[in-house]
């Protein structure tokens, strides 16, 4: 039996794991690739493998960096059965098909950009409708039940606690007499997630594939999330500022209205009364329709979430929450006069309405940005976070005046402790641990961790590795470069984004020339005094 890592391997997106037996080939996941312009055009290569001979693929949970590349699979030709628990089957009719039409609008504005520059003009890499006619391919499975997929491969689905319906996998294989148990993390729920229930804990396996994206650090008190939350919202309106949460769609965004509905219940009455005057707006058709999916599934909710809807109290509505549907209502929001509260999708800003909210909040010091979500490297949302003081949103420089803050413990990812007592927990320990999906720094400190306390032996494989189970090594395959046009064509991006630098630094020396001359002169000063002090001591 082999696996083959070809995506969130030293990286955090991407996620998707090739699954070889004696007699059957499956995939787990087949996500996008998200974060630079590099990371993209990972999604538009070959996939690694022969589209015709895979029985069958197996998706852990509907976020796009483990799925957005299923319409893409089927338009190249899979046609196969995918099994995923019927929560995520439900997300991804509505995901999969705003991943293909966020897929059109972004290309047709970089062929617009590829039109002017005199480069070929390039199809989107999936569209809609690709989205729509991939759901044929999808089976809904239940929690906790194990099916047989084939002679010598069965599955059982453990919610992971992550996202509504969210999948840590226990898959068997038999080859001959013996069988061999892998288990799959996916990603791995926070504990006390709001509406979610617990990371199932798994009694055993032979191997471990685990996500490692807060591998080296801890979130801060879980407890103290809606009180910061609170606090920020107060300071930015009282101000006269907007509170802009960039939030996912899918998992963050209800989340996070279930915590400003307890809001109302666990402050004091006069900040309840000052939070009901608050409105607050969820600019995402997708998050929209997606909290409609949310009501569908009330057997995934933890208890206190199944609690208040047992006593009529629906936890992802309130009287001043609104949902916004149109271009048009979301342009609005930029012109209103009282302060409000927008959540809006992407969670990584990379994309949809929130980089138009961004663009009208990041210069404005009397607002706040909160991010809720982690961040990858290269996205804009990561850049904001690390401080940067300017930042390109459609072409224009935009200069970061607003507040920034985040809050990690929103996150829905387990941090290292999360991590290493889910590990910990297994009653018969996994020989051997893949850390995947995850940043290199995190991956290493995870990976020491595991070693020193838990007495594994870890493994972080690069893209394209294959581990073969029965000989337990890893075998580096060739990486197919790519092709000269695509070289050719990031040397011109990278010339433009130059361009654009030198240019800036152009009108800096430009206004600042008197001043660049005056320091001239001092340093040529200071240059002849320390030449003649030289000469006087030497």
């Amino acid at each position: 039996m082999k696996i083959t890592f070809l995506g969130a391997a030293k990286e955090v997106t991407g996620s998707c794991y090739l699954v070889e037996t004696e007699s059957t080939k499956f995939l787990v996941d087949c996500g996008m690739f998200q974060g630079s312009e590099i990371e993209d055009e990972f999604n538009y290569q070959e996939f690694a493998f022969d589209v015709d001979e895979i029985d069958f693929m197996l998706l852990t949970h509907a976020h796009i960096d483990h799925s957005g590349r299923i319409p893409l699979l089927y338009k190249r030709g899979y046609k196969k059965k995918i099994y995923a628990t019927k929560g995520t089957v439900d997300l991804c009719e509505y995901m999969l098909q705003d991943s293909g039409h966020i897929q059109q609008i972004e290309n047709e504005w970089k062929n617009r950009k590829r039109k002017r520059a005199g480069k070929p003009l390039r199809m989107p890499l999936y569209t809609a409708d690709d989205g729509k006619a991939a759901m044929q391919l999808f089976c809904g499975v239940d929690y906790d039940e194990i099916i047989e997929l084939s002679l010598d491969v069965k599955v059982r689905f453990n919610d992971a606690g992550h996202m509504l319906g969210s999948s840590i996998l226990e898959i068997w294989v038999k080859e001959g007499d013996k069988e061999t148990k892998i288990v799959f993390s996916g990603d791995l729920g926070n504990k006390n997630i709001p509406i979610l229930r617990d990371p199932t804990i798994i009694d055993e396996a032979d191997y471990l594939v685990c996500e490692s994206t807060y591998g080296d650090r801890l979130h801060e008190d879980v407890g103290d999330k809606a009180k910061k939350l609170m606090e920020i919202i107060k300071k930015t309106i009282s101000r006269g500022g907007n509170v802009v949460i960039p939030s996912f769609a899918v998992g963050r965004t209800q989340e996070l209205l279930y915590e400003i509905h307890k809001l109302d219940e666990e402050l004091y009455k006069d900040e309840i009364e000052y939070l009901s005057k608050v409105p607050v707006y969820v600019d995402s058709p997708l998050a929209t329709s997606v909290t409609g999916v949310f009501r569908k599934h009330l057997d995934y909710f933890d208890e206190e979430a199944r609690r208040y809807v047992e006593n009529g109290d629906y936890p992802l509505d309130f009287p001043n929450l609104h949902f916004t549907h149109s271009a048009e209502e979301s342009k609005a929001l930029n012109d209103l006069k009282e302060p409000v509260i927008i959540i809006s999708a992407s969670g990584m800003c990379e994309a949809g309405r929130i980089k138009h909210h961004l663009k009208h909040n990041l210069w404005r010091a009397d607002s706040t940005i909160v991010f809720v979500g982690y961040q990858a490297k290269g996205t804009l949302g990561r850049r904001i976070l690390d401080g940067e003081k300017t930042v390109n949103i459609f072409g224009e420089e935009i200069t970061v005046n607003a507040e920034i803050e985040n809050i990690e413990s929103f996150s829905g990812h387990a941090d290292q402790k999360g991590l290493i007592d889910w590990i910990s927990s297994f009653k018969r320990k996994p020989k051997k641990v893949f850390i995947v999906h995850g940043e290199d720094k995190a991956q290493k400190v995870f990976s020491d961790k595991i070693r020193g306390e838990l007495n594994i032996d870890t493994v972080i494989p690069s893209k394209y590795d294959t581990y073969d189970f029965d000989a337990d090594t890893i075998n580096i395959a060739e990486i197919a470069l790519p092709s000269e046009d695509e070289i050719l064509n990031k040397i011109e991006e990278l010339r433009d984004e130059n361009e654009k630098v030198l240019t800036k630094l152009k009108d800096i020396i430009s206004k600042n020339r008197g001043k660049i001359k005056e320091v001239n002169g001092d340093l040529a000063t200071l240059s002849d005094v320390l030449t003649r002090l030289k000469r006087r001591f030497s």
